[in-house]
């Protein structure tokens, strides 16, 4: 049965709302409503577009989505579903930004994420279990994920690499019947009419700040608009080039200010890579107060996700025909089989974060500082698991519960 758009918005209006704790948790939310209650995907399917979204630049979650309404109601069901998918973390992230570059960092919104970051912990480990269950189906793919964990949490290996040697392994040893797999047409002359309009669309914002004069929006939408196409692998593989150029080559914002962006963007929903919407904020209105902030936020918005679009409505009629082709599909398959150990080391980064206030870079990945530990952040750990595991809540009362009890904490110390 295809789903309406009606439906379509429901569901990723409501993926939207509660997609905290990055890919992992989304990643099994979307597998949860799109394949598991609904049937709108089959297996195949849904492993096959998450395994192609990890091989593009840009947030993989979002661009799942994105591709999941394109493949149920073309054009219109992509763009309802990526817009859904993004803008209430976008929102969010507007708000509270507004708010920090005003009035500075607001003690009563980092007690209530406090309570968040907690509940996240939980909710990762459990779409981490439950996407390993289903993308590992023998011995061999457990293998290669754990590989994959220890070549980019240990060694520090680029995750490209991590990707190449995974198909690569898929490739030679995987091969099998295709038989769910549905073609869609694909037509060249239709593509390349795609990848110029949307190219067209991304680069317009740039051509008019640069025609009006505006060199700081300028230049802010063209270094967004790169690293939209350095982004492989998800936020986190160009998080220490961002902070880098923003802080010591740009100085649009101090460290302490790009710390708060990174906990902020982790904490809300929707990608981590909406981070950048927070720097760019930030950064206008240092430049030129609230006007200048909302249109550098806006400008990030744009060079950021108008990629994601790009990519996923261009490319996305090849995918069933890759599926349909037996060493194409084993190359997928390896790569399914990698990304959880990839989404494995973002997860224990999070936690990590999340437990102690510092984690040090070390040549066999990065360790807490033990002088750090949060016993406090263990014990809201504890009682996120018990509402999840115990209770069998879901995942908006388990964050509302755990956002009331520091919130309410931190109003009565």
């Amino acid at each position: 049965m295809t789903p309406s758009l009606s439906e379509i918005s429901r569901v990723f209006g409501r993926i939207g709302l509660l997609s905290f704790g990055g890919p992992a948790a989304q990643i099994s939310m979307m597998h949860d409503a799109l394949v598991h209650r609904r049937g709108w995907l089959s297996e195949q399917q849904f492993l096959g577009a998450l395994s192609f979204c990890m091989l593009l630049p840009g947030p993989e979650a979002m661009q799942l989505a994105t591709y999941a309404g394109w493949r149920l109601r073309g054009v219109p069901g992509g763009l309802m579903a990526g817009l859904l998918f993004v803008l209430p973390g976008a929102m969010v992230i507007l708000a509270l930004g507004l708010g920090y570059a005003i009035h500075g960092a607001l003690p009563l919104v980092q007690a209530l994420f406090q309570g968040i970051k907690a509940a996240v912990v939980v909710i990762v480990l459990q779409a981490l279990l439950r996407l390993a269950r289903r993308a590992l189906p023998d011995r061999a793919s457990w293998g290669l994920a754990g590989l994959a964990f220890l070549a980019m949490f240990v060694l520090s290996v680029p995750f490209p690499v991590i990707i190449a040697a995974a198909a690569l392994w898929g490739a030679a040893t995987r091969s099998g019947p295709s038989a769910d797999v549905v073609r869609v047409p694909v037509r060249h002359g239709a593509t390349l009419v795609t990848a110029g309009i949307w190219m067209a669309l991304w680069a317009t914002p740039a051509l008019v700040t640069w025609a009006a004069g505006v060199p700081f929006l300028t230049d802010l939408g063209l270094f967004f608009s790169r690293l939209a196409v350095l982004t492989f692998g998800g936020a986190y593989a160009v998080l220490a080039y961002m902070t880098d150029t923003v802080v010591a080559a740009k100085g649009w914002l101090s460290t302490a200010q790009m710390i708060d962006a990174l906990g902020l963007a982790e904490t809300t929903p929707g990608p981590l890579i909406l981070v950048t919407e927070f720097v760019a904020l930030l950064a206008g209105y240092a430049q030129g107060g609230v006007w200048m902030a909302l249109m550098a936020a806006l400008l990030a918005l744009w060079v950021t996700f108008v990629p994601c679009f790009l990519w996923i409505f261009t490319f996305g009629p090849y995918v069933e025909a890759i599926l349909a082709r037996p060493r194409l599909r084993g190359a997928l398959a390896g790569i399914s089989a990698a990304v959880v150990g990839v989404i494995l080391n973002l997860s224990l980064w999070f936690a990590l974060h999340v437990l102690f206030t510092r984690v040090i870079p070390t040549a066999l990945g990065p360790l807490p500082d033990w002088t750090t530990f949060s016993a406090l952040n263990l014990v809201l750990i504890g009682v996120a698991g018990g509402l999840v595991w115990g209770l069998s809540l879901s995942i908006l009362r388990v964050l509302l519960i755990m956002a009331s009890l520091t919130g309410a904490g931190h109003l009565l110390i």
